[in-house]
């Protein structure tokens, strides 16, 4: 057990990204106390393992519950100062929100068997991607149809989406996958929605193309040009704006921007790379971009009138408490809410 509590105690310093002379400061005991918690030389007291659960806003029962899920190495697309301190704490979010995730399906006993279509594929260059992204669609019976939420449509296809709060702004998203059957793309809850579902696409890419062996840059043009197609198909911009274009006028973009859910600046550049406008033409439309400051705000102010949000977690929570699956206080522990919080959502069941 002390083990346990004490594997807990270290993940929850790095996840709140402390010093062990920080927490030690905080609940009253020595730094060289602290480390003994962590290797589980030692047991906390009950008013100091109280201490602790109230640092790192965790429920007593986390510290005992032992690990049922290692996350093996994740990578980030980062910039340069994107410390290491930062990588570390936004690793034990994730690691404390796929755990959770996985225990409440086990609960509910809920199929997480995950089908990649497009394992076999060879993948060298756009067009391949472009033929990817269509097997995808079919298999997954979304035929052409924009997409108007994929974080349903991941998760419907067994693929988890856990959402981050990263403040700094250097982190846009991830994709894992764990046991080599848990498929999660991770992303920052805080971003705009048609950045948000592309960079939901652009993780898909890395999920489900084969092209571990092409070089990094090259991997992230195609799963660029798989979130591209998966938005918004060269097949259906065509038929949205015409085989070719001089102008375009900005009413044009935000209505293709609406339906399809993809920034406008994406689809410029989309337009530029079809060849259904040059790119000198798209090249003076970023130029005005940079410069026409009431374009800019235009731009910036025109957004997908979509949610992308998770709810299937919250969802399972929620059915395993109201079936009896799990207790009250464990229901509060998984949805990070207060007993009093959860007993008022619980009231308005039907039964």
């Amino acid at each position: 057990m002390e083990a346990i509590i004490g594997q807990r105690i270290r993940n929850s310093r790095i996840h709140k990204g402390l010093s062990l002379q920080e927490v030690a400061d905080s609940i009253g005991v020595s730094k060289q106390m602290v480390n003994k918690y962590e290797l589980g030389k030692s047991m906390p007291t009950s008013d100091k393992l109280i201490a602790i659960s109230k640092l790192f806003n965790q429920k007593i029962d986390y510290f005992f519950r032992k690990s049922e899920v290692v996350i093996g190495e994740i990578s980030f697309r980062k910039k340069s100062n994107f410390g290491v301190k930062k990588v570390n704490s936004l690793k034990e979010e994730i690691r404390i929100q796929i755990e959770n995730y996985l225990f409440i399906e086990n609960i509910c006993n809920v199929s997480n068997a995950f089908e990649n279509p497009l394992q076999d594929y060879a993948i060298q260059e756009e067009q391949d991607v472009k033929t990817a992204v269509n097997t995808l669609r079919n298999h997954w019976n979304i035929g052409q149809d924009a997409i108007h939420n994929i974080i349903e449509l991941l998760e419907d296809n067994h693929i988890k989406v856990i959402e981050v709060d990263d403040d700094s702004k250097k982190f846009d998203g991830l994709a894992t996958v764990i046991d080599g059957k848990y498929h999660i793309i991770v992303i920052t809850k805080a971003m705009p929605i048609e950045r948000k579902r592309f960079t939901l696409l652009h993780e898909l890419g890395h999920l489900l193309l084969p092209i571990a062996t092409l070089e990094e840059k090259q991997q992230e043009k195609l799963c660029n040009v798989f979130a591209s197609e998966m938005l918004l198909s060269e097949n259906n911009l065509i038929t949205e704006l015409g085989n070719q274009r001089s102008r375009i006028t900005f009413e044009e973009l935000k209505n293709v921007q609406e339906k399809y859910g993809m920034s406008i600046s994406a689809i410029v550049y989309k337009l530029g790379e079809t060849k259904i406008m040059s790119q000198e033409r798209v090249k003076k439309f970023y130029q005005k971009l940079n410069f026409d400051a009431a374009l800019k705000q235009s731009v910036e102010l025109s957004r997908y009138d979509g949610q992308e949000h998770s709810i299937r977690y919250e969802n399972l929570a929620y059915r395993a408490v109201s079936e009896e699956l799990i207790s009250m206080s464990k229901a509060s522990s998984l949805l990070q809410i207060s007993l009093d919080e959860l007993n008022s959502k619980l009231t308005s069941n039907l039964r």
